[in-house]
């Protein structure tokens, strides 16, 4: 099955085909820095950064793009009431982004395009639309003419006409049409500005992102991604104002992640309703967090909360567990079953594998289905735990058991669920447990499976003498310091 992903156009998913062979070029809307970066945030980029992974995967070379508006109302506001410049605001809170996405293993952009780095593109891109009749300037500021662009609209599905009804010019705009909305806006002397055709200013919201990602990938790119809360007007005025000044066709996918909600309300910094990273990450490790955004479609809307969390932790530890016994079985010292022989156990695992392996790309080229994909894994944890007790002491597939290494480690890498990879995730029960203790762990799990008591109950004393405690479930082992909780 070749990738499949969402079109806003047709309302269905189409097979993907890169403009340029081989290559893809990817934007997302990047943050408004006037405060700490919050789930929601975060929540865009992990979604990006899995879609990334996966492109690359597919053998694609990727050019991907991540914007700062480092320059706006809310950032100077915001400085004024600090007392500190809009610069330091905003170099703050960039700051604070670049160190949680490295913790939530998020690939580094390409190129980090700041809004205050790009004002002469801006401007060009201004006097463009309004040579080709697209904008007008009045008074100091300029406005792009939305009846100008015949597709308005498209992407979000709304009519110009049922637009209209509701909106109103507010007092100090000089619009010709409510619907029209700023390219350029007039500053005062006290905030921060740039000299331009139409006198001191700086740029609306939306031309930013048209006048960066063009400038940087061409006038038509592949992917653009963001929260569904910028469908509109942000995404549908992008296009509009890309479209006319380019003359092309601006982006071929939209990547529309869903909102986290608290409650009934979703997640905003604006409303006061969101949670910090870092206070976040004071409670759940940056591991359990990512895994906790993947494992739905990214699409989907997520209810957020402790619980949750907790849940999400909880699963996370039984896919790590899983892992952790496979790696015990592919280096125990058993003797392994002769070449070209396989076991009973090892063909029913080997068929369950290829099957699921099989599942989770079908669900990645599903418009990138992280959250079915991630229930394969926990379907290949399971029919290990399942070899584990039908192989006993005396059988190892050494083949069979590579070959599903192999799939597991090429999807803990797709999907980012740890920096080091399958083989940080399986040492990752706690920071404070040592691998050697673990491989007894390990190793006392299969004496169990064998029914060696007097194995198990000695492994079990050792780890204690280590100072860990090994508790047992009907999913596999965990460790933890003693005198540790949950």
């Amino acid at each position: 099955m070749a990738l499949h992903v969402y079109d806003h156009v047709t309302r269905s998913r189409r097979k993907f085909e890169p403009i340029h062979p081989g290559k893809v070029g990817m934007y997302v809307c990047g943050m408004t820095v006037q405060d700490k970066p919050h789930v929601g945030h975060m929540f865009a980029f992990v979604a990006c950064d899995m879609v990334r992974r996966y492109l690359m995967h597919l053998g694609y070379d990727v050019t991907y793009i991540q914007n700062f508006t480092d320059i706006d109302d809310k950032i100077i506001v915001k400085a004024r009431e600090e007392g500190v410049s809009a610069e330091e605001v905003a170099r703050r809170n960039m700051d604070l982004y670049h160190e949680y996405a490295a913790a939530l293993n998020i690939l580094p952009a390409d190129q980090y395009p700041l809004v205050t780095g790009h004002i002469p593109e801006i401007i060009a891109f201004i006097e463009t639309l309004v040579a080709k009749g697209n904008a007008y300037a009045a008074a100091g500021d300029v406005y792009f003419r939305v009846r100008s662009y015949d597709e308005y609209g498209f992407l979000s599905g709304r009519h110009v006409d049922d637009m209209r009804s509701g909106t109103r010019i507010e007092v100090g705009e000089k619009k010709d049409d409510p619907l029209d909305f700023a390219l350029w806006k007039s500053s005062p002397d006290d905030e921060p500005g740039w000299e331009s055709p139409w006198g001191r200013g700086r740029p609306g919201w939306h031309i930013e992102c048209s006048a960066m990602s063009t400038n940087i990938l061409g006038n038509h790119f592949d992917f653009h991604g963001g929260g569904r809360d910028l469908l509109f007007p942000h995404h549908e005025n992008e296009c509009a104002q890309s479209s006319c000044g380019t003359g092309e066709k601006y982006v071929n996918f939209w990547l529309h992640n869903g909102l986290l909600f608290l409650g009934d309300k979703k997640m905003s910094k604006s409303d006061g309703n969101f949670f910090a990273m870092g206070d976040v990450l004071e409670k759940f490790s940056a591991e359990i967090i990512r895994f906790f955004l993947l494992n739905a479609h990214f699409r989907s809307q997520i209810d957020y909360g402790d619980e949750r969390l907790r849940e999400a932790e909880a699963a996370y530890g039984r896919l790590r567990r899983g892992m952790a016994r496979l790696a015990a079985l592919r280096t125990d010292q058993v003797d392994p079953v002769p070449e070209g022989l396989i076991s009973e156990a090892g063909e029913t695992l080997g068929k369950a594998v290829r099957e699921l392996e099989r599942r989770f790309f079908a669900a990645m080229d599903d418009d990138f289905n992280s959250g079915g994909a991630l229930g394969s894994l926990f379907t290949v944890v399971k029919e290990v735990n399942q070899y584990a007790t039908a192989a006993g002491a005396k059988i190892r597939d050494r083949a069979v058991l590579e070959e599903t290494w192999t799939f597991l480690a090429t999807a803990v890498d797709i999907l980012g669920l740890h920096p080091k990879g399958i083989e940080g995730l399986v040492a990752a029960d706690t920071p404070a447990v040592p691998d050697e203790v673990i491989a007894m762990a390990a190793a006392r799990d299969i004496a169990r499976a064998e029914k060696n008591w007097a194995e198990a109950d000695r492994l079990r004393d050792e780890i204690k003498e280590c100072g860990f405690l090994v508790e047992d479930g009907s999913d596999g082992f965990r460790v933890r310091p003693l005198g540790g909780t949950d």
